[in-house]
């Protein structure tokens, strides 16, 4: 593999004419200049140098690869360039609207780690599992599950392959019994959320991604309108959730919660950024979108 360095050295004794020369300018030993030449050599199999005991000139393979070689680095630096000149003029206020547990337990810590990047962007958050009125409310971005029903709004996806799962803790599986079929969810507390005062008490399931839903009518003693509180309650020990597998995931990967039927797909809840206007796609916004989409493949 070529090797950055390699090339500068054999850039820089081109123009200088000598080993020793261009290893003063880059403040390395001759020995270390005269490798890494060898090294290109090598890896290209071509000498790029005659070399005699008082002389070093370019081959004709060399002086045709020198010219490679300049432009190669060349667009190195110009995209490190456009990388640095980014980083200092990415900033300004992102309102930023998203789901409750999402929000308070995974993408506001992604927005510390975005903001020690960038420091020159400000955020102006809402929590919460209202949708967000986006005509309305001074909300530049919204942070979404499911499908989006306004055609007019700007989607990009964070977590297009996103479902739901059932879990439960522990201790809940020990105390009532382990799920054996979608059937037994019938003798189960199943913890419910609520939107706009309606309780989500219908779960539907697929057998396969390609069949049609199986809807199962659950009941529990309790049911809430903050998805956080359901996630909480599950971890406690109270009942099976049913949740996007995003906001589960850490409380999985430490085995708070485990994944009950896994082989049954639940329902598909893709997670989106969405924007109004193409006017609020700005460079900062477009760096967001793909910082969050790198920390939902790894969450």
């Amino acid at each position: 593999m070529l090797r950055l360095d390699d090339l500068t050295v054999f850039v820089r004794t081109a123009d200088r004419g000598s080993l020793s020369a261009a290893a003063r300018e880059l403040e390395i030993s001759p020995a270390l200049a005269s490798a890494a030449v060898k090294r290109l050599e090598g890896e290209l199999k071509l000498r790029l140098f005659a070399r005699t005991t008082r002389s070093l000139r370019l081959t004709e393979e060399g002086e045709h690869y020198l010219r490679h070689a300049r432009e190669a680095l060349r667009l190195l630096k110009e995209g490190h360039d456009a990388l640095m000149q980014g980083q200092e003029t990415l900033g300004g206020t992102l309102k930023i609207s998203m789901p409750s547990d999402l929000g308070r337990n995974m993408v506001i810590a992604w927005l510390d780690e975005f903001q020690a990047l960038y420091p020159k962007v400000s955020f102006q958050l809402s929590i919460s599992d209202r949708v967000s009125d986006m005509y309305r409310q001074p909300v530049d971005i919204a942070i979404r599950y499911g499908v989006q029903e306004d055609s007019s709004l700007i989607a990009f996806p964070l977590a297009p392959e996103n479902r739901r799962v059932l879990v439960a803790s522990p201790e809940y599986i020990k105390q009532h019994g382990k799920l054996n079929s979608l059937d037994e969810l019938a003798r189960h507390n199943c913890l419910r959320f609520m939107l706009e005062d309606v309780v989500h008490d219908r779960w539907s399931f697929y057998r396969d991604a390609d069949a049609e839903p199986e809807v199962i009518h659950v009941n529990g003693n309790r049911s809430v309108d903050d998805a956080d509180v359901v996630r909480r309650w599950a971890v406690a020990g109270v009942g099976i959730a049913y949740k996007s597998r995003l906001d589960l995931s850490a409380d999985i990967r430490a085995g708070r919660l485990q994944v009950l039927l896994p082989d049954v797909l639940g329902e598909r809840t893709a997670l989106n950024m969405l924007c109004m206007h193409r006017s609020q796609v700005t460079p900062t916004v477009l760096q967001l979108r793909d910082f969050l989409r790198a920390q939902c493949e790894k969450a």
